[in-house]
């Protein structure tokens, strides 16, 4: 792809790293922008994506405080909590109406394929939340795919000796889904009827 300037290529090769953009609609992107008059705005909220956002210090949600909403509201219930793999997961979770209790996000999944192992994770901090005995009941809400399962059972093995029951997403999501794409019914209902994770596997 030949650019008149180097600027535009540089402003292209930019938007081509998001996830899902390709050369072609970053360029598309680009050509926007250069026609409207007022970019001011988008800029600015690009800027406070970095600087103004934090993550949860208690649950490593995105939020702009130091403690999200969620973790700070009493009416939560409080020994419940649900771990997900990132912030499009709470999202999900949210829009059903159906859950009420804290969250973990672990900001990934195991995956010795990509580089990302155990000590890449929120793992420390999820256990570590388990140790006063305010958590009594953990469901683990992974993606039902090969590192969503992987996750899930290392998960497992950590949390058998704690005081907390362990429970997981009932199959109402198919095996290879991921949650922010399904539906609301379909993720509610999982949730609802979420059942003992032993019960998915045989740990001995």
């Amino acid at each position: 792809m030949q650019f008149s300037s180097k600027i535009i290529e540089q402003a292209v090769d930019t938007f081509a790293q998001l996830p899902g953009v390709g050369k072609k609609t970053a360029l598309r992107y680009v050509l926007h922008l250069i026609k409207q008059n007022d970019t001011e705005q988008l800029a600015q909220i690009i800027t406070q994506l970095k600087t103004d956002l934090k993550f949860c210090n208690k649950c490593h949600n995105i939020c702009e405080s130091t403690v999200c909403d969620i973790c700070t509201n009493a009416v939560r219930d409080q020994s419940l909590l649900c771990v997900v793999q990132d912030y499009r997961d709470v999202m999900a979770i949210e829009n059903t109406g159906l859950y009420k209790g804290l969250y973990h996000v672990l900001g990934g999944l195991i995956s010795p394929m990509e580089g990302v192992g155990p000590g890449h994770l929120n793992i420390e901090s999820l256990i570590s939340r388990t140790t006063d005995g305010s958590v009594k009941e953990i469901i683990l809400a992974l993606n039902a795919t090969m590192e969503g399962e992987t996750t899930s059972f290392y998960l497992y093995r950590k949390l058998a000796p704690h005081n907390v029951n362990l429970s997981a997403i009932a199959r109402g999501i198919a095996v290879g889904d991921e949650l922010e794409y399904a539906d609301e019914a379909t993720l509610g209902r999982s949730i609802t009827n979420r059942q003992p994770f032993s019960t998915f596997f045989s740990v001995k």
